[in-house]
This record gives C-alpha cells, sequence and structure tokens, in this order.
C-alpha cells in the first residue's frame, strides 16, 4: 500500500510544473555567482558596460575557486531553507488549495504513509535539483578557468555545499506541519521567513548552535565566518526537530479536523 501511495506522489510531481520552476530559480544562481566573479576579475570591463565593478572589488571577494564555492555554499544554504521550504509547503498544502485533502484522507490508507511519502518526494526532488545545478556550477568555474582549483578542494568544497542543503531538510517538517495545520501554502513559506530572519538574529548569540533555523547560517558564514564542522549539539538539535516535524503532521493528520 505504502508503495501504491508513494508511486502516486511521483505521478503527481511528474506532472507538475512547480518541479521545472524550483529548478529554474535554482539554476540562475551559478550563472549570477560566475558574473559577480567576472565582474571582480575584470572591473574595467565591467565598469565600461555599466557594472559596479569598483564597488565589487572593494567587497573584498576574489575570483578563485575558494571564493566560488564559499559563494555556492551560501546559495545552496539560503536556497535549502527558502526553495525547500517551498517544494514541502507545494507538496502538502496543495492537497488543500487543490481541494484534494479529503479525497486523499479518504483512502484506506494510513495517514502516516502520506507524510512519509510526501517527505521522500520532496528529499528526492530536492536532491535531484540541487545535484543538477551543481553540476551547473562547477562546468560554469571550470569554463571561467577560476584559479586555486584542485582535487582536494573540489571535493572538500563539495561535501561542504551538499552538506547545507542537506541539514536545510531536516527542518523540511516542521514546514509540512505548518501546511497541514493552516491547510494551505501562504503559512509554511511565510513561517519560514521568519524562522530565517530569526536564524539570522540567533546567530549572533551564543545561542546559535541551539537554535535550528541558525545552525545553517552558523554553517555557511552568514552570520559569522564559516565553519568546518558542527558541534554534537546542534545534530541532536536537529534530529529532534525532524523527529518532532514528523510526529505533528502525523498527529494533525489523523486526530485534527480535516473538514474542508
Amino acid at each position: 500500500m505504502f508503495g501504491q501511495v508513494l508511486a502516486t506522489e511521483f505521478v503527481k510531481l511528474h506532472r507538475s510544473k512547480a518541479t521545472w520552476a524550483t529548478l529554474a530559480v535554482l539554476a540562475m544562481m551559478p550563472p549570477s555567482v560566475a558574473l559577480f566573479m567576472w565582474i571582480v576579475r575584470e572591473p574595467g570591463r565591467a565598469a565600461e558596460l555599466g557594472l559596479l565593478g569598483t564597488k565589487a572589488s572593494l567587497a573584498g571577494i576574489e575570483a578563485t575557486w575558494p571564493a566560488y564555492l564559499y559563494m555556492l555554499t551560501l546559495i545552496f544554504g539560503v536556497g535549502g531553507m527558502l526553495l525547500l521550504a517551498f517544494i514541502v509547503a507545494y507538496l502538502f498544502g496543495r492537497e488543500y488549495s487543490d481541494a484534494t485533502a479529503k479525497n486523499m484522507l479518504a483512502l484506506p490508507v494510513g495517514r502516516h504513509w502520506f507524510v512519509v511519502a510526501k517527505l521522500l518526494v520532496a528529499a528526492a526532488w530536492w536532491m535531484a535539483i540541487v545535484a543538477v545545478v551543481l553540476v551547473e556550477a562547477l562546468a560554469i568555474g571550470l569554463a571561467m578557468g577560476l584559479p586555486g582549483f584542485s582535487a582536494e578542494l573540489a571535493a572538500t568544497g563539495i561535501a561542504h555545499v551538499l552538506l547545507a542543503p542537506a541539514i536545510s531538510f531536516l527542518l523540511a517538517p516542521v514546514v509540512a506541519w505548518i501546511a497541514v495545520l493552516s491547510r494551505g501554502e501562504v503559512a509554511p513559506i511565510a513561517f519560514s521567513l521568519v524562522m530565517l530572519a530569526l536564524g539570522n538574529l540567533f546567530g549572533k548569540t551564543g545561542w546559535a548552535e541551539w537554535f535550528p533555523y541558525s545552525i545553517v547560517p552558523l554553517l555557511i558564514g552568514m552570520v559569522a565566518d564559516p565553519i568546518d564542522s558542527l558541534p554534537a549539539g546542534s545534530y541532536a538539535v536537529l534530529a529532534a526537530t525532524f523527529v518532532a516535524g514528523v510526529a505533528a503532521t502525523i498527529l494533525q493528520l489523523r486526530f485534527a479536523d480535516n473538514a474542508q
């Protein structure tokens, strides 16, 4: 029965235009970073074209592979908290906006399977677009001939880039719960925006490693210098947030009034 639920969710995803929209949004980011790298490397030519080459040079960013990978980490980190929130809100909230929740919940299937299936689809969706855009970003960096490239740097940089979207997924079940609780897509996206702002705020305090939404900004260097590894307590907080989000979503579907 779970296999049928999961297959149905993938079929619904295949027919959706939202998958291509999210891919397009994330895929626009590496060319933007590459343009910034070019402005830093060619400030004179950029100034002739009306681009802010001087300000870009003063920003202290170098047109090198370490700087390029660092900016990619920022993109995937912020994207993981916002774009992934949209994905999860869409998967869970569309059942209510499309008025199909009553049909889904009336099926002779344990409601927890819908939660598990949708989260697996969200994970597959997110990993797919991250992989495609990461390949795109690496190809652009190689085509630009940025200095400082090495196999060791690439392996370390890619691992760090992938860690941010992986951690972001651990926050996704909370967004799913907000979508089910509010019966829509707007509230979970608004919730994610507020949490991102609070994460940046708490990231400047000593509580950053204990507040779930400060952990990604702390890791990627949005609030301070990026760190190589997170403390064990942060992983415990993320794991607890994930479990609590899954449990809350399942309980909301199983026991709350889900009338449309």
